[in-house]
């Protein structure tokens, strides 16, 4: 069985084909016992939408998990933030050594993720399709 990673939440809204779902994302260390003399842990609140033919199963305040394989996440972590690293700093080691100008070269690397970040836009539908969720009622 492949590896999960899953997270607990609550269905906010149901469409033909998607689930709403509202999750509680916490650091590692915010379920320590002495997270709040540390001041190191935190939580955010998550909106996720979840595809799945299944939609109309699920209704408002339905208590959910929600879940995607190890390989879903790496894709995405790749995507997300691998990928734009190596791009900003090839783009400030090349115009380094090009231009010489280290106010230039931050600068360029740092526009150099706008087009990248642009494509990933113009294909969200496309990555849609390969980084899925699952959602199972808990």
């Amino acid at each position: 069985m492949e590896k999960r990673i899953r997270h607990e939440g609550v269905v906010e809204s149901v469409g033909p084909h998607a689930v709403k779902v509202r999750i509680m994302q916490t650091s590692a260390c915010a379920a320590c016992q002495a997270a709040s003399f540390c001041h190191a842990s935190e939580s955010k609140e998550k909106m996720i939408e979840v595809f799945t033919s299944s939609a109309s199963s699920f209704e408002k305040g339905d208590s959910v998990v929600v879940w995607a394989t190890a390989a879903v996440a790496s894709r995405a972590l790749l995507w997300a933030f691998a990928i734009p690293f190596v791009l900003m700093v090839t783009v400030l080691i090349v115009l380094m050594e090009t231009v010489g100008h280290e106010g230039i070269a931050a600068v360029a690397s740092l526009l150099s993720l706008l087009p990248y970040y642009g494509v990933l836009y113009l294909l969200r539908h496309r990555m849609r399709r390969q980084l899925t969720f699952g959602i199972e009622k808990h």
